[in-house]
């Protein structure tokens, strides 16, 4: 009679996912969850976003296929440097975007000053002659004009909130990798 034993890769039981996983999981939900919502703002409800929303954009785009990356890894059972690694760009990804959306906050709030291109007075509309027909069709929407608060927070606070909590979902899965 013979016996065959597979080695787990670590002390984890079998079935328990690893915190690595976990946390790119989670990562990759909410940023794939707060894209949509920006987009159902945008596309439903008609809020049109301003040049620093966008840009608060790109972090979440490369987020979600990154943190599904680092969760096929950690599925895979890749080594837990790798994992962490990982897990600490999702992390900086995320702080970097916290940081933008605290900039798009304060300038909504008028405690600094924004960029010019979405901020302070329009100038530059060309000539006198097709003045009238420009301004019907351009709409400038600006950043330092909150367009939806919610308790308190506009869309950018949200933002920061968000991305606060994915870099401490992030912090958690280093840790706890790191641990195991």
């Amino acid at each position: 009679m013979t016996t065959q034993t597979t080695a787990l890769p670590s002390s984890r039981a079998v079935g328990t996912a690893s915190p690595a996983l976990t946390a790119a999981l989670a990562v990759t939900g909410i940023a794939a969850a707060t894209l949509a919502g920006a987009w159902f703002f945008q596309l439903v409800l008609e809020i049109l976003p301003c040049p620093l929303c966008l840009e608060q954009r790109y972090a979440y785009y490369a987020v979600v296929p990154f943190a599904a990356l680092v969760a096929f890894a950690a599925a895979r059972g890749v080594p837990r440097s790798v994992l962490i690694v990982g897990l600490a760009i999702l992390a900086l990804a995320v702080l970097a975007n916290a940081v933008l959306g605290t900039y798009h906050a304060g300038v909504e709030w008028g405690l600094w000053k924004g960029p010019t291109d979405c901020t302070g007075p329009v100038g530059n509309l060309g000539s006198a002659g097709n003045l009238l027909e420009r301004l019907d069709t351009v709409k400038v929407i600006r950043c330092d004009e909150v367009q939806w608060r919610f308790l308190g927070l506009s869309l950018a606070g949200y933002n920061v909130l968000i991305s606060l909590l994915m870099a401490a979902i992030a912090a958690w899965g280093i840790l706890r990798t790191a641990k195991d």
